[in-house]
């Protein structure tokens, strides 16, 4: 039976005898992810030519070139199951194929680079990983690769967060407020609660997934809280403890509303509140009072 391959550990090949539902949610799954890469690639683009140094600017455009990659990846694992290319990019034009709603969010200064290397690409590895050991060969195969890259992106994020905690009191600012507006997307880049997940129960039966939602949102939320206390950061959730007894940081309810806005285009990110911001960011105003700070601090050593 299929179920008793899967569970003893063999991996499902292109050829083998699957289920229609296994195969339906595996397109599913992996085109979701493959668009996700491919609009990654729009939030950071933007800053390619925007970032202080030549130094930045080559290690963001190798990134999004990584994305990009990604992407193509995880396309070609869909395709094994009988989908094309083509008809995946047009259900996602249409709206009939999802992707992280955390990419509707815009990136107003550089730091929300930097958090999107620590926060968004964490979250990324957190679901990631598992996905290495998922029963379908091909998808498995491709995520070892995008992991081990994705492991240089949130690196790279969290350096650019270090750099700025270390400098002016204005980067230190401009990291915390990127923050503020990160760690929330970022938590919920897990999906929805188990208790309101369609698919996590049965894709947890074909090892199509090997955590739950809400596993790995309290693994994310275990790993980036001390990373927030050690770079001086204060994560926004004034419920976020560790609780000695669970072995876990206990955190705050998370806004569902928003959740299900930012996919519907409704957000936060979509609000009158941010036009200035977002427009001193067309301008690239973050960029030069960032540089003008740190030249000016630097000129007086």
């Amino acid at each position: 039976m299929f179920q008793e391959r899967i569970d003893a550990g063999i991996k499902i090949e292109p050829k083998d005898e699957m289920p229609e539902e296994y195969r339906k949610t595996l397109i599913r799954q992996i085109s979701q992810h493959a668009h996700s890469e491919i609009v990654g690639q729009l939030p950071e683009g933007n800053w390619i030519t925007r970032a202080p140094t030549l130094k930045r600017k080559a290690i963001l455009l190798a990134k999004v070139q990584d994305e990009a990659g990604h992407g193509l990846y995880l396309y070609g694992a869909a395709e094994t199951l009988g989908v094309s290319r083509e008809q995946m990019v047009e259900d996602l034009l249409a709206g009939k194929s999802k992707y992280s709603s955390v990419f509707n969010y815009p990136t107003l200064t550089w730091a929300d680079i930097g958090a999107i290397g620590w926060l968004v690409d964490g979250a990324a590895i957190i679901n990631q990983i598992p996905l290495c050991r998922c029963s379908y060969g091909p998808y498995a195969r491709a995520m070892v690769r995008i992991c081990k890259e994705e492991t240089f992106h949130n690196r790279q994020g969290f350096e650019i967060m270090l750099t700025l905690c270390r400098g002016t009191p204005e980067q230190r600012a401009m990291a915390q407020d990127a923050l503020n507006r990160w760690w929330w997307p970022s938590v919920m880049m897990h999906g929805p609660s188990d208790a309101e997940s369609k698919h996590t129960a049965q894709s947890m039966q074909w090892k199509i997934k090997l955590f739950s939602n809400d596993e790995l949102r309290q693994k994310f939320v275990d790993q980036i809280a001390p990373q927030a206390e050690y770079l001086g950061l204060k994560i926004p959730d004034p419920q976020l403890r560790w609780n000695a007894e669970r072995g876990h940081y206990d955190f705050g309810p998370i806004d569902w509303d928003e959740f299900y806005n930012v996919i519907r285009g409704n957000g936060p990110c979509n609000r009158e509140r941010l036009q200035a911001r977002i427009e001193a960011h067309e301008r690239g105003a973050w960029v030069r009072d960032a540089a003008a700070a740190y030249a000016k601090k630097h000129a007086k050593g």
